[in-house]
């Protein structure tokens, strides 16, 4: 969905203004699971990748895509990371 407008933006912004708390959490659950899903269809082995961390970026390569985390090569180690830290480079 793309919001075109700012009348749109607004409509949209007012909608979930309105929504109770259990909506917004599933709301939230599925926009998790869709950034989930087009990362996963956009990373692949070999690739370098960002590890996104709160204070910095560390470059990667990606050695193996698991259904919820990745092994990254970063500087000679491996570590598992969550595909929600990760950025293609």
């Amino acid at each position: 969905m793309t919001i075109n407008t700012n009348k749109e933006e607004k409509m949209f912004n007012q909608y979930l203004f309105n929504m109770n708390v259990e909506e917004l959490n599933r709301t939230k659950n599925l926009i998790g699971d869709i950034i989930k899903n087009k990362l996963k269809a956009t990373l692949k082995v070999g690739m370098k990748v960002n590890v996104v961390q709160k204070t910095k970026k560390t470059l990667g390569v990606l050695t193996k895509i698991m259904q919820s985390k990745c092994l990254v090569d970063l500087s000679g180690r491996i570590y598992s990371v969550p595909i929600s830290m990760l950025e293609a480079a």
